[in-house]
């Protein structure tokens, strides 16, 4: 439903897009992960037809959104990182408005009001002035308002920006019922989790390009793979317990952190490592108050990819991330 190809935006000396090649499926949520000034909104104003690229293809719904903008408006919605929404009047004239504004007419515009307001949850604050509303509750009409006309393709800017956690599950639950009807969903977030409860597949964007492509879970297979962490009761047994866990896993690559009384190291079979070094920490005495076998998160992930702490140098290859997964014992 999207294919963005060799796109690149110049602002003055800096090029906001450098390269950048976007490929998003029919009825699937693609994130977008970035640090800021990585081009992530300047991307969407161009997909969008809201900014014309200085070179590049964009295609949208089968379109070419650079030279048949009037038809892309037509089939995509946009939701920006502030809400575009009338606080005096209530959540119905809001929508109602949008539906005129887009020329529905009065009756159907009224309609479509009607439908998204219970669609979103809100039927019974439809008569309250948006002031009065939470901001779970103003981004959810702020969604609804994006999709008055039932747009093929929703693009979603940083959509929860500022969101408090109930807020942002609200609108990440609006996401999933969209996407379940059909919709494309283009999400742009700062927010790690985000891209982990919602992307089917992501990019990961750095100075206008797309530096790693693909689920999560293959993303985060890009960091080391699964390890062991082994939280000790007693952290003067770390050295010892640290030679028998590298001893068991089959790897000196074992890192100890005295003041969080823990050793860990890399693993390649999840559960075979993690029955031998309980059952070795009990034959050697040795009592562990927590052990688990994790995934990266996608904050390593994100870290390792854009050249944070302990990552590679900037613009490091192609690849593949998914959500956090642990085995407690």
């Amino acid at each position: 439903m999207i294919v963005v190809e060799g796109l690149r935006k110049k602002y003055g000396e800096k090029w906001a897009l450098d390269g950048l090649d976007l490929t998003v499926g029919r009825g699937t949520v693609h994130g977008v992960l970035g640090p800021n000034g990585a081009g992530k909104t300047t991307a969407v104003r161009v997909m969008a037809t809201l900014l014309d690229p200085d070179e590049g293809r964009v295609e949208v719904a089968g379109l070419d959104a650079l030279t048949r903008q009037r038809e892309v408006r037509s089939r995509i919605g946009l939701l920006g990182q502030h809400a575009a929404l009338d606080e005096e009047l209530s959540g119905r004239q809001n929508l109602d408005m949008f539906g005129r504004l887009y020329h529905l007419g009065a009756r159907r515009a009224r309609e479509r009001a009607d439908v998204l307001l219970e669609r979103f949850d809100l039927a019974d604050t439809g008569r309250k002035a948006v002031k009065q509303y939470s901001g779970g509750m103003r981004r959810r009409l702020d969604l609804a308002a994006s999709l008055i006309t039932d747009p093929e393709v929703l693009f979603l800017d940083e959509p929860t920006t500022g969101l408090d956690p109930r807020g942002r599950t609200e609108v990440w639950s609006a996401v999933r019922s969209l996407v379940g009807g059909g919709t494309t969903v283009l999400l742009t977030t700062q927010y790690l989790e985000e891209a982990d409860q919602l992307a089917d597949r992501i990019s990961v964007i750095d100075k206008g390009r797309a530096i790693a492509v693909g689920t999560a879970d293959e993303l985060k297979s890009r960091t080391g793979g699964d390890r062991i962490d082994v939280v000790l009761h007693d952290a003067g047994r770390l050295s010892e317990a640290a030679a028998l866990i590298g001893h068991r896993v089959g790897t000196a690559d074992v890192t100890t952190d005295p003041d969080r009384r823990m050793v860990g190291a890399p693993v390649v079979d999840r559960m075979a490592a993690l029955f031998s070094v309980v059952r070795a920490l009990e034959e050697a005495g040795i009592d562990a108050e927590d052990v688990a076998v994790r995934r990266p998160t996608l904050d390593e992930v994100f870290l390792h990819l854009t050249g944070g702490p302990s990552g590679p140098p900037r613009g490091a290859g192609e690849a593949a991330v998914k959500t956090a997964q642990e085995v407690s014992a």
